[in-house]
């Protein structure tokens, strides 16, 4: 037998997607670390990889990614649905993207990647991963953490399994599946609710399908953003106007109702259906535009999950409802964000990328990755970098917006991390100083320092007298 070869470095990274490679990029920049990462895949991107092909970024190109390249042009859409907001880049330039980001890391000579490899965790301090196409295992000697870049890893619709029973001969397609479609279908039938339904009934109306040939199962309505608050750069106003104003109405706000009723009335959250109480939040973003064509699918069911999809009638949790073998049905019933505990993110010999500032995922490994190249005290490491877990409920919003606003508090005493914030690409404020003169860039300022010490507080006392789990730290 062959001797099981040995590699030694500083951090040996689990996931080469977009929170291990932003991480690994910031890392890089700020210390002179050595970096090995391995990855299931046979190359880099994570998800991105699995991702249906009408897939874009629901967030603006300009703050995704790595710090140390741009994604896209940074310039605004002119036409479509999108039109008047910055540029969203398709899954197929995210991944492209994300080799290209790999080759500079590579480029560097401290970073090593080894895809198709599967992390087997360690003995004796001694790391192993085994290639998935030799089958050799190699030994990593780390000289400083592992570094755990797949805690979040998404459920993506062409890899999960559907948490419901089919019949044969049902005509069942996972999303991705619908531009393979060689035959016109009688109807479609989207399953599920969340982002990947709302990018289903898009594209088939995108495609000239009639609204009326599409039936769209929502168990749970969702809040959604604006995607015209979501904006940087020479739109970054309207971002930090619609802070301020989520902020305030935080602080003001009697009860979660009258949370949620005044954050649609402020413009900071929208739904499809006015009707319809939302009970999900997943951070989903939409324009005005697509927000009318979602609303154009009438024939929306409300009877809960999808338990059994038969070939003349499904099964859902509060009742049925016919189908025929001509229907195509859609699934889209994909988790999308992986909802786990919080787990502290620094510990003496491992980190755990998370979530700090909701819904951010490369923004915010960036920061693990600078922090951890910046401050020795393991206590003021886990300060400024809280877990935040990815929100699934509505009242979820409440503890999510409390831990990021108190993180960024935090970050505010601390000269050399507000300077890297100032200056990186993936934060989403970035542009807002040379704003300064602008009266709404200085009434939402004002407006802001006004209400956030009354927003967390309150918040946080919402939480707890209406008992909303925050899936707490979970002890490693």
């Amino acid at each position: 037998m062959p001797p099981v070869p040995i590699i030694k470095t500083d951090y040996l990274v689990v996931g080469a997607g977009a929170a291990g490679l932003a991480f690994a990029d910031s890392l890089v920049t700020h210390s002179s670390a050595e970096v090995v990462m391995v990855d299931r895949r046979h190359r880099p991107g994570g998800h991105w990889n699995d991702a249906y092909p009408f897939v874009r970024l629901h967030q603006p190109s300009a703050f995704y990614g790595v710090t140390s390249r741009v994604l896209g042009t940074d310039s605004i859409d002119r036409r479509g649905p999108n039109a008047g907001l910055y540029e969203r880049a398709t899954g197929a330039e995210v991944s492209a993207y994300f080799e290209q980001v790999t080759g500079d890391l590579e480029a560097s000579g401290r970073v090593r990647f080894f895809g198709l490899s599967d992390y087997r965790g360690s003995e004796d301090g001694k790391h192993r991963f085994v290639s998935r196409l030799t089958g050799q295992s190699t030994t990593v000697q780390v000289r400083r953490k592992l570094v755990d870049a797949t805690y979040l890893e998404m459920p993506v619709p062409a890899t999960h399994t559907p948490p419901f029973d089919v019949e044969p001969g049902v005509h069942l397609v996972p999303v991705g599946d619908l531009v393979e479609l060689a035959e016109p279908a009688a109807g479609f039938t989207v399953l599920g609710g969340g982002k990947t339904g709302m990018d289903a009934c898009a594209w088939l109306l995108d495609q000239g399908v009639d609204p009326d040939r599409i039936r769209w199962i929502r168990p749970r309505d969702a809040w959604l953003l604006d995607r015209e608050y979501q904006q940087t750069l020479e739109l970054v106003t309207g971002l930090f106007e619609g802070v301020s104003l989520y902020v305030e109405a935080a602080a003001l706000a009697e009860s979660v109702e009258d949370l949620f009723r005044r954050l649609e009335a402020c413009g900071q959250m929208v739904r499809i259906d006015p009707e319809v109480e939302p009970t999900m939040y997943h951070c989903a973003t939409v324009s005005v535009g697509e927000l009318e064509q979602l609303r154009s699918v009438e024939r929306v069911v409300r009877l809960g999950r999808v338990r059994h999809v038969g070939a003349d009638h499904l099964v859902l949790e509060e009742g049925e409802i016919p189908t025929d073998r001509g229907e195509v049905h859609v699934d889209c019933t994909a988790a999308g964000l992986r909802l786990s505990p919080a787990r502290t993110v620094f510990e003496p010999d491992r980190i755990t990328i998370q979530q700090v500032r909701t819904c951010q995922p490369t923004f915010n490994a960036a920061l693990i990755g600078f922090v951890e190249a910046s401050f020795e005290d393991l206590g003021a490491k886990n300060r400024l970098c809280p877990p935040n877990p990815y929100p699934d409920r509505a009242t979820d919003w409440l503890w999510a917006t409390a831990i990021a606003q108190r993180a960024q508090a935090a970050w505010g005493a601390e000269p050399e991390l507000n300077r890297w914030i100032e200056r990186s690409r993936l934060n989403a404020t970035r542009g807002l100083r040379e704003q300064l003169g602008d009266p709404r860039v200085q009434a939402a300022l004002t407006r802001y320092a006004d209400h956030l010490e009354a927003a967390i507080a309150n918040l946080e006392c919402l939480v707890e007298a209406n008992a909303l789990d925050r899936r707490g730290v979970r002890t490693p």
